[in-house]
Parts: structure tokens; sequence; C-alpha cells
């Protein structure tokens, strides 16, 4: 069953604050309890199907189980996520681990009401140098919540040095995208890796993980990012690893560029396409669709014969067949025969749950130039 219960599904309100609620259905019989968000269209987001104490206990059980789990991944790597929302029994609740340090999101007013318990539960369970709330994103001012950031326990530096393998970079917990880095690609970092040869072409390399992926692989990067500020950070990365020298950075609109190297008939070996989310809402999806063509079928010009092109889309609303759709159109208009390699998703820490297609955000494929 789906935990998110709606609005308008809901016949009789509770009349109190946010915070967990027993859910009876149309008979009066229990079927559990649930975060109770006021004013947010997701109403009650289900915790239990049974009665239980919603306690101090309930949520070490739950963080208990997430990290247990977790550690049967077997991640090399000192950033993950520990938890996953929904995906994790924990609705609305992220928590990035970066090396010593835990960045948080609480999305929703009911789990907003239960701050201080889980805080607590993390404390006590993983043992963090700090833990900073990341309350900046758009969703919180749809629940009525405050914004900003909060340091919730001890301390967290502005930046910190993480490993994925032997590639080494830096996070920003208060400053990055997301919770401070793209947690969500580390395993499709590592395979850009495997596949990198010759040219690559990293495009919206933001911090340079990719790009330096690939340099580690063997390819001489180009990695093009718009913004100034992401590429000096990219540049710091850089400097933190030996195969750093193969990549140049270029300071510009990655459909400018990709346009112009195609009208200079440039040709690339491996090419990366990650770029943010082109859809944010479900009324821009063929916009959206439209600028995936667009990138995508001027990779596929520019790639040399057996070239692999990495494309992703963290676009919720771009549903695996509108993103598999897209790429037929782009390499049809491109004139290339491609072949199929595979589809990709997000890290395994960012568990996706079949009843839950919400915690499934994050699809690419690779695709191979015939």
């Amino acid at each position: 069953m789906h935990p998110w219960i709606y609005r308008s599904d809901v016949i009789d309100a509770p009349p109190g604050d946010a915070g967990v609620v027993d859910v009876l259905d149309e008979r009066g019989h229990a079927i559990g309890s649930a975060l109770w968000s006021p004013v947010s269209t997701i109403s009650l987001r289900m915790l239990t199907r049974e009665p239980r104490a919603i306690d101090a206990s309930f949520w070490l059980d739950r963080i208990r189980a997430a990290l247990a789990w977790r550690a049967t991944l077997d991640i090399d790597a000192t950033a993950m996520r520990l938890v996953h929302a929904e995906a994790d029994g924990l609705p609305s609740l992220i928590v990035d681990r970066y090396a010593d340090v835990l960045v948080v999101q609480f999305l929703s007013a009911g789990i907003e009401a239960f701050r201080s318990a889980i805080v607590d539960a993390l404390v006590e369970l993983v043992r963090p140098r700090g833990i900073l709330a990341r309350d900046d994103v758009p969703i919180r001012r749809h629940e009525r919540l405050a914004g900003g950031q909060t340091l919730l326990h001890g301390h967290v530096p502005g930046t910190i040095e993480i490993r994925e393998g032997d590639v080494r970079w830096l996070a920003s917990p208060a400053e990055g995208q997301k919770t401070g880095a793209f947690l969500d690609q580390r395993e499709n970092r590592a395979r850009a890796r495997r596949l990198a040869r010759g040219r690559a072409l990293d495009c919206f390399t933001y911090h340079g993980a990719f790009a330096l992926q690939l340099a580690a692989g063997g390819a001489d990067v180009t990695a093009i990012d718009a913004s100034a500020e992401a590429i000096a950070r990219a540049r710091e990365n850089v400097a933190l690893n030996p195969a750093g020298s193969a990549i140049e950075f270029v300071e510009a609109n990655v459909f400018d560029v990709l346009h112009d190297l195609d009208e200079r008939g440039e040709s690339f070996d491996t090419i990366v396409l990650d770029p943010p989310a082109f859809a944010k809402r479900r009324d821009s999806l063929q916009s959206a669709l439209r600028g995936y063509k667009e990138i995508n079928l001027r990779a596929m010009r520019l790639l040399s014969p057996g070239g692999h092109l990495l494309t992703f889309s963290c676009s919720y609303h771009v549903g695996d067949a509108d993103f598999r759709t897209m790429l037929e159109h782009a390499a049809a208009d491109a004139g290339r025969t491609m072949r199929w390699i595979e589809w990709r998703g997000q890290a395994a820490d960012h568990p996706a749950i079949v009843q839950i297609p919400e915690t499934a955000y994050l699809k690419g494929a690779i695709v191979q130039a015939a």
C-alpha cells in the first residue's frame, strides 16, 4: 500500500497541530498511525500499519534498521544516504552522511514535530561530529515551515573532504546542491570510469565529480558548466586528485557549447549528460523533454563510432517511458544508430520501493554509437 493519503481523501480531519495521529477507515477500524500535516496536499504519511506508540524507541528502531541495511551494501565511499524518506519507512526525512557529519532534511510538518527525537536517535546511533538541518528547500514553504539552516548538534565545517573509491572531492553541506553533493550518482560515476576512453565530455559538471572519475579512467576530459562558482569548486577538487590534470574546464552554457562542437565536427569517445531537473512541475514536462532531446541529439552526433553516451534525468515528472522515447527520437533526428547498453538509476543507498514510484526519481541510460 502507498503511504500517502491526500487531503481530498480525508473525511474527518484531525483537530490538532502537526504530528502523529491514528488513522481509521470509513467503518471506524484502525489502519495504523501516520504523520499529520494540516496544510499539506499530502495530509497523511503512514508510519505503521498497526497500533504502536510513536515514541523515542520508534525512531531509534527505524533509523537503526536503515543503518543496518546500508551496512550490507559495502559502499566504498565516505559519503552516503543513511535515510531515504518513505523508502526507509521514515516519510519526508532525509539523512545524508559526509564523513563524520550528518545533513538532515525534515520535509513535512508531521516529521518536523519529531525533530528533537530524531536528532537524539541519530546522535545515539551514529555519533556524528555535527548535524546540520538544511531547511532551505521549497517544499517546506508549502508546509508553512521555517526555512534557512540550523546547526542541530556539534560542529559542521564549511567543506568536508570525502572519498569515492580512490577519488577525493570536497562537499559543502551548507552551500552545495541538495544536502551538499549529488550522492545518488555515485554508482553511475563509477560506471562512467569503467567506460572512459579517449576524449571525454562532461556536461553540467557542477563540482566535477563525473569528470574526476572519467579522468581516473584514463580519458582526457572537457568539463562544462555555466556556473563560475561551480567551476571554481571543481578546480579545487582537481587539486586533490593525481588524474585531475587531464581535465579542462569550460565556463559556458552547455546547449551553446554542444551546438558549437557539433557545427565544428568535433568527436568524443565518452560523453556524460547530467543536467539539473528540467521538469520541476508536471506542467513543464513537454518543454523539459524538448530540452533533453536537444542535448542528447547533439551528444549523439558528437560521439565517435563505438563511443558511449551516459545520459540522465533527475526530474521525477519525466517517467522512464518518456525518457526512453525521447532518446529514440533524438537518435532518429541525429541520424545515428545507437546501441542500447543498459538502463541506470540512483545509487543503492537511495532505494526505490516498488509500491512507491516517487522513491524512484533518477533515471538514466547508456547508449553506444554503432
